[in-house]
């Protein structure tokens, strides 16, 4: 262990912080019914880009999605042998090709969202004081700086 104790609690802090985001993201994929769809996160979220960006070519969903082209690939073969996207030619360049979303995966990724959305205002509304929401606000902005570090030429 390095002998620079500010370093030491800023190390252990963020140990705390990513054990509790991952906590509370694997507490809101059951509470949403995400492992019910059969679909793995990745490709969720794959599809939730798709919903959200679409008609989008595979190359700008790696890209949106930071990963290889392989691994939109393999996403993308799944949510299309499931029905939930389809493709079509790029009308402005035909060798492309444009992923849409179907009106039910619209309607899964609404649904997911929702039901995270729900836990998450149930259990703020059962467990924290009301001071304890506007120091959760707090922490929201704080963490919200937190994943925009780095960006845009700051430095880390």
């Amino acid at each position: 262990m390095t002998k620079n104790p500010e370093l030491n609690q800023s190390t252990a802090t963020a140990q705390r912080l990513n054990d509790a985001i991952t906590r509370l993201r694997a507490r809101m994929r059951t509470e949403s019914g995400q492992h019910a769809t059969g679909l793995s996160a990745t490709q969720l979220g794959v599809l939730a880009s798709v919903v959200r960006a679409g008609p989008i070519t595979a190359a700008r969903l790696a890209a949106v999605e930071h990963v290889s082209a392989q691994a939109i690939a393999q996403s993308l073969a799944v949510l299309k042998a499931a029905g939930l996207v389809h493709s079509e030619p790029d009308p402005k360049d035909g060798r492309k090709k444009l992923m849409s979303a179907d009106p039910s995966a619209t309607e899964l990724i609404d649904r997911l969202l929702m039901g995270r959305a729900t836990f998450l205002a149930h259990a703020i509304d059962q467990v924290l004081a009301p001071q304890e929401r506007e120091d959760l606000a707090k922490a929201i902005e704080l963490i919200e700086r937190l994943a925009d570090a780095g960006r845009d030429g700051a430095v880390l």
